[in-house]
């Protein structure tokens, strides 16, 4: 959020050409704009909240029972898969929509001008999710496929050479010069919004499978580490998730994304000596 107001001057443009497309504002709206604003910030926000508490809880009931259930998923089939995904498309709601809060707050706000603005906000966040659903489908696979590879445990633990490759390949991509790119639009939603903004509900979807890939490939990496300590352990899961807010939202969080970076180079790199000797 804090980068918010560092958007190019070129946007200054975008938001001209964004308020041109929506519809100007009800007479007499100023008496009554702030309370508006108070309570439709509050119904992201809750939501967003909701959602995210939901997920957790959903998470944290499920992983008292996946020792047992874990141990007999290479047997399950489609049972086990539909399970798998279940659980990744849980998981990445919770861990995702925190760092998503300031664009989804900041596109409810460029929205509010236009009628049935909520529904269009929840368009644009069911968008988001909707590619990291995607993102799931291909994280669970991956843990079957290693889990019946015998190179991840019932709870989703990577061998310690795997684990190490994970890190090593993590801290080199918060390194890269991709990684900062899609790192800057997450961190700056103002700029992205009036620069990919399009009117109506169908925009709104537009935007947020855009924002939803920019993210994906932001922390794809991050999310990979999550095979290292297990994907159904709740600490790291949450430490993962942390890292992920600090970087978007906090001043100087793009620092702390590339020390979590080297960081994960010296673990992995002590960890692979430790397997190798």
């Amino acid at each position: 959020m804090s980068e918010v107001a560092s958007a190019p001057a070129g946007a200054v443009a975008g938001a001209a050409a964004c308020c041109e497309e929506t519809p100007p504002a009800p007479a007499g709206a100023g008496t009554g704009a702030a309370p508006r604003r108070w309570r439709d910030g509050a119904i992201v926000l809750g939501g967003l909240g909701g959602v995210t508490v939901l997920a957790w809880l959903y998470v944290a009931e499920q992983t008292g029972a996946i020792g047992g259930v874990g141990g007999g998923m290479h047997a399950m089939g489609g049972l086990a898969l539909g399970f798998t995904v279940s659980m990744w498309v849980v998981m990445m709601a919770g861990m995702m929509l925190p760092s998503a809060a300031p664009m989804v707050v900041t596109f409810d706000a460029l929205s509010r001008r236009q009628p049935g603005h909520l529904w269009r906000t929840a368009t644009f966040v069911g968008a988001y999710l909707g590619v990291w659903a995607l993102f799931s489908v291909l994280g669970a696979c991956a843990q079957l496929t290693l889990r019946s590879a015998g190179l991840v445990s019932a709870a989703g633990a990577a061998t310690p050479l795997l684990a190490a490759g994970l890190l090593l390949g993590a801290g080199l991509y918060q390194l890269s010069p991709l990684k900062d790119a899609c790192l800057r639009g997450c961190r700056t939603p103002l700029a992205f919004l009036l620069t990919e903004w399009r009117p109506g509900a169908r925009g709104a979807a537009t935007m947020g499978l855009r924002h939803g890939v920019e993210c994906v490939v932001c922390c794809w990496g991050i999310m990979a580490l999550m095979f290292v300590l297990g994907t159904m352990d709740l600490v790291w899961m949450a430490a993962l998730t942390l890292v992920m807010l600090v970087e978007k939202t906090v001043p100087g969080g793009d620092r702390v994304g590339r020390a979590a970076g080297i960081a994960c180079l010296v673990f992995g790199g002590a960890w692979l000596m430790r397997v190798m000797i």
